[in-house]
């Protein structure tokens, strides 16, 4: 600081005024700084130079017009200052006034650092950089350029706050083993170049024994998965809940083997089925049916299931039935979703599925370590599935079988599980969206009336089959393209919703908001049972995804149930939907209203829904 003493007299404040020798200049160079003070009189006058890493000293000198100007010399100015701000300050009896300006030091690009991928939202090669002018970046993946897409892509570098030095990230969303990798950064201005290699390891390859896995694409026509977060928040909960309700499928249509008298085919009996209550609490679980010996006419291999490349055949209740065989190199891995004790569950193109689409988006779950007894239950569950069709009932493609690891393919239903979009779609849906998206508008009444008839079309067939659910919420309801409203089991709704299940003993985990009173008193899972379950769905819809009995715990909500309390009616609905619900709630099961009639019921308030709707005060 240079302080410089005049005799006090009456002025105004000082007007400061700083000139440069030059605008920018190379590190090393020397720069001058003249700061020029007029008004008077001046107490004092000094150029802030704490924070300068460059060499400096000041000088004082009086201009022609008799101002003050006190000069600031840098030399061999360094890279450290770039974009620091110089402050010039005058003062005198009026106060004080001050000028700045801004060091535009240019200098060679460098890479301060990168670091390995590592696990953030999702995967991220941290970096920083510092150069000046500006680099260009660019990305090498195991020596070729790497083109960024809407899955692979630099996020926006950011200042540091530390001069010109810049962070960023490499930011990959869900990647597979197709992406495992060195991955180069490349930075350059005109003064200089830098480039830096770090390691990316996202998984083991599941086909190892399978040379034809085709990369994840990496061009920008890539198919678009995910158009806005809430589709992206949806995909996990996805693709995971279809390869979980292969298993609640097969257990059902043992029971339909049972039921009709016939014998089972797979040598599976009703004890080994129904003797487990902890079936519930497995979430990603591949079956585990395989207790009982094989019938004698069985063939206990799978070979013999693949001799026609496109479907494998067998006889079940006398009738051929032929799993669609999907080949290996039609599936193209997106990204991993989930893992279970059967393996793993990812999101996956599949060509060559579908006449009208070249791709599909699908799930695909996988089975690890498959021993004989696990390929005879897949072999098994692939029947069984195959029977199933229903335009509201999550669809299941088929399977792949050429090579290691077997695997299952399931339909994509693009805005996940319905007790999100309800939520999503609901009165309060601004408080709960962290995304701080726009409002996406509530439901209507016919709307709500709609979803309420698919998911009960769905259970009519499950119930003309003699499918017991066990599990039916709206949590385990998909929605796919156009309203279109879809019956599967969420696997990972325990976890994710753990709040709406209550733990039994070691792992059981029991739905029993959503149980009706035998069930949670004697276990006891029927078509009724899915009845009662299904009222609660209806609430559910009309409460726009609100937990039943939300405002009790679960033993407090065992204790209404079982003392015969219902849920009240919610505010925006009308009097024929809540009959119906009152209709699913009879305490004695059969006197619960049938699911046809059920179905029925709701279509024709779909066509003619109430003109008047009672709004409770």
């Amino acid at each position: 600081m240079y302080s410089h003493a005049v005799c006090p007299a009456l002025s105004g404040l000082p007007e400061v005024k700083i000139t440069a020798s030059q605008d920018k200049i190379l590190e090393g160079g020397n720069l001058t700084f003249v700061c020029e003070v007029e008004g008077s009189p001046t107490l004092t006058v000094r150029w802030q130079t704490e924070a300068l890493h460059s060499h400096f000293f000041t000088k004082l000198q009086e201009s022609r017009d008799s101002a003050l100007e006190l000069v600031l010399y840098l030399t061999n100015v360094s890279s450290k200052d770039n974009l620091h701000n110089l402050t010039c300050e005058a003062e005198n009896q009026a106060g004080p006034g001050e000028r700045m300006v801004q060091l535009d030091i240019e200098f060679p690009v460098r890479i301060i650092f990168l670091n390995n991928a590592v696990p953030q939202h999702h995967w991220c090669f941290p970096f920083a950089v510092d150069g000046n002018p500006e680099p260009n970046i660019t990305w090498l993946y195991n020596g070729k350029k790497l083109n960024e897409t809407r899955y692979i892509y630099t996020q926006p570098i950011v200042d540091s706050g530390d001069g010109s030095e810049k962070h960023g990230c490499l930011f990959l969303d869900k990647p597979t083993h197709v992406n495992n990798g060195n991955y180069t950064l490349i930075v350059e201005n005109k003064l200089g170049r830098d480039e830096a290699t770090a390691l990316g390891f996202f998984m083991h390859n599941p086909f190892d024994n399978f040379e034809g896995v085709i990369p994840c694409p990496t061009n920008k026509s890539d198919m678009d998965v995910t158009e806005n977060p809430e589709s992206r928040m949806y995909l996990v909960y996805v693709a995971v809940g279809l390869g979980v309700f292969a298993c609640k499928l097969l257990l059902i249509m043992v029971l339909v083997v049972y039921k009709c008298g016939h014998h089972s085919k797979f040598g599976i009996h009703r004890s080994s089925v129904l003797g487990k209550e902890d079936d519930l609490a497995v979430s990603l679980r591949f079956m585990n049916f395989g207790t009982s010996p094989p019938s004698s006419d069985e063939d206990s291999g799978l070979s013999s299931f693949v001799e026609n490349p496109q479907y494998f055949c067998s006889i079940i209740k006398d009738k051929d039935m032929c799993v669609q065989h999907i080949k290996r190199q039609d599936i193209v891995l997106k990204w991993e979703l989930g893992e279970g004790a059967f393996g793993k569950v990812y999101l996956a193109e599949c060509a060559n599925l579908s006449p009208d689409n070249d791709k599909m988006l699908v799930a695909i779950k996988t089975l690890k370590d498959a021993n004989e007894s696990t390929r005879q239950d897949f072999q098994r569950e692939a029947e069984l599935l195959t029977v199933l069709q229903h335009q509201h009932i999550v669809r299941f493609y088929g399977v792949c079988t050429d090579g290691e690891p077997l695997a299952m393919v399931f339909e994509y239903m693009r805005h996940g599980d319905l007790n999100r979009f309800l939520r999503a779609h609901g009165p309060d849906a601004h408080i709960l969206d962290e995304s701080k998206m726009p409002p996406l508008g509530e439901l209507t009444l016919p709307q709500m009336l709609h979803i309420a008839a698919q998911i009960a079309s769905g259970m009519v067939y499950l119930a003309s089959l003699h499918f017991v659910h066990r599990d039916l919420a709206t949590r385990n309801c998909l929605v796919g393209e156009g309203l279109v409203v879809k019956i599967g089991d969420f696997g990972m709704s325990r976890d994710i919703y753990s709040t709406d299940y209550y733990r039994v003993g070691g792992r059981t985990m029991l739905p029993i908001r959503w149980m009706p009173p035998e069930s949670i008193m004697y276990r006891k899972f029927t078509t009724e049972s899915d009845i009662w379950s299904f009222g609660v769905v209806l609430w559910e819809i009309f409460t726009y995804g609100k937990q039943p009995w939300y405002q009790l715990s679960n033993s407090e909500a065992i204790e209404c149930i079982t003392q015969g309390r219902e849920l009240e009616r919610p505010r925006t609905c009308p009097k024929e939907v809540y009959l119906l619900m009152q209709g699913c709630w009879q305490r004695e099961p059969q006197q619960r209203m049938v699911m046809k009639d059920i179905h029925s019921r709701l279509l024709a308030l779909v066509k003619n829904p109430p003109v008047y709707l009672d709004i409770l005060g």
